[in-house]
């Protein structure tokens, strides 16, 4: 394990902090529509490669089988050195939502009262952005570390496939870095691990039947479904204690969808229906643990329909619960940059899941944020604190030296 001395290792500060440069090319990168799933990836990647050219950075385009690009990796520091970091940040974003309920156009890209607009400022092109700064300016002296620096930028996060980062990690590189941090957004702690999932779908029958009818009644599916679901709505899951230890938040199940019937067929009692859930998962409460306790609540409900086909439960794999130890070196090369700056860094675990997961799932540490102010992620005149970027910068300038010396 790479351990940080107990006194920040000496370093030079920033001579200056190029935050219009960050913020002009942020503005760039928000006007070009990259949403995941639904536009293309040419274009944001071959502004973002040739940003990366004119600044002197080599880097490499990985490509699907189709000859897609899904991401862009760069690297300074000797080659092979160790510890290796890898720094993340995406380029594609979420959907516009309604994008007449926008204050500017969701590319406007539009800087007004300190703030910068636009879908994909603060998740993840902000981060994209100042980590490609970061890598030129720090490019000169990095022939003189102990370790390198990689800067990976995903072209495929927000549609779930998470094509970039499985085509560095899982693919003929084999990549395994030594942790890394990823600049999701949000300056007002470290997040060093999240609750996993996973999902299901349930398929319930019953008996068609006509719904008028007084004598056959049927076996209604839409019931069966509507009961499950309100008995694992109100379930409590079981919890580990002693594996469950400090991680600070409880394993949740949601039903995130029932369909039964058909629309406009009011006469017919409908044989089948399906149930959709989202279990997030903690260490006390595994995906083994979610499948057990499932299939018994299951087993135990479908004594409730005997004349009925017993449910059948299609699982979907998701990601483990992680957390990185508080005494990690990614962590503390924060915690020690951010105090210089006269900031108090606390960790978080974070409710939701993201693609730390995925990186647990390999055996790599990841650090799933600390990155620039912002408001609205994901939703309507999402944007950023253009006064944010300066101390975020320099944080960062400090932490992976920090790291690689």
């Amino acid at each position: 394990m790479h351990r940080l001395a107990k006194t920040p290792v000496a370093m030079r500060e920033p001579a200056d902090v190029p935050v219009g440069s960050i913020t002009a090319l942020l503005a760039d990168l928000v006007r070009i529509p990259s949403r995941g799933g639904i536009d293309p990836h040419e274009p944001v990647a071959d502004h973002m490669a040739r940003w990366l050219t004119a600044a002197g950075l080599p880097h490499q385009v990985l490509r699907d089988g189709a000859g897609r690009p899904m991401a862009l990796y760069a690297e300074i520091g000797p080659a092979d050195a160790r510890p290796w970091w890898v720094l993340d940040a995406t380029l594609d974003t979420a959907g516009f939502g309604d994008a007449a309920a926008w204050t500017d156009a969701p590319t406007s890209g539009v800087m007004r009262d300190g703030w910068l607009y636009g879908r994909g400022s603060s998740d993840s092109k902000a981060a994209a952005a100042l980590f490609a700064h970061l890598m030129a300016a720090l490019a000169p002296q990095a022939a003189g570390w102990q370790g390198r620096l990689g800067l990976l930028l995903d072209l495929d996060e927000h549609s779930g496939g998470f094509g970039g980062a499985r085509a560095f990690f899982d693919g003929a590189q084999g990549a395994r870095p030594d942790g890394v941090m990823i600049g999701y957004p949000g300056m007002d702690s470290v997040v060093l691990g999240g609750r996993g999932f996973l999902r299901a779908r349930i398929a319930l029958d019953g008996r068609a039947a006509h719904s008028g009818g007084i004598g056959e009644r049927g076996i209604n599916a839409a019931q069966r479904a509507a009961a499950l679901a309100v008995r694992l709505a109100a379930a409590v899951l079981p919890v580990d204690a002693a594996r469950q230890q400090d991680f600070p938040h409880q394993p949740q199940l949601t039903v995130t969808a029932l369909q039964a019937g058909s629309a406009g067929q009011f006469s017919v009692v409908p044989d089948a229906a399906r149930l959709e859930l989202d279990i997030r998962l903690t260490p006390g409460f595994d995906a083994a643990d979610a499948r057990a306790w499932l299939a018994a609540l299951l087993a135990a409900d479908d004594t409730a329909w005997p004349q009925a086909a017993p449910a059948v439960c299609d699982w979907i794999d998701g990601w483990p619960a992680y957390r990185v130890p508080q005494g990690h070196p990614m962590v503390q090369a924060l915690q020690q940059a951010a105090a210089v700056e006269g900031l108090a860094l606390p960790t978080e675990v974070a409710g939701p899941s993201n693609i730390g997961n995925y990186l647990a799932g390999l055996g790599m540490p990841a650090l799933c944020g600390f990155g620039v102010r912002y408001r609205g992620l994901h939703a309507t005149d999402e944007c950023i604190e253009l006064a944010s970027v300066a101390p975020v910068y320099r944080v960062w300038w400090r932490a992976v030296q920090q790291l690689v010396a």
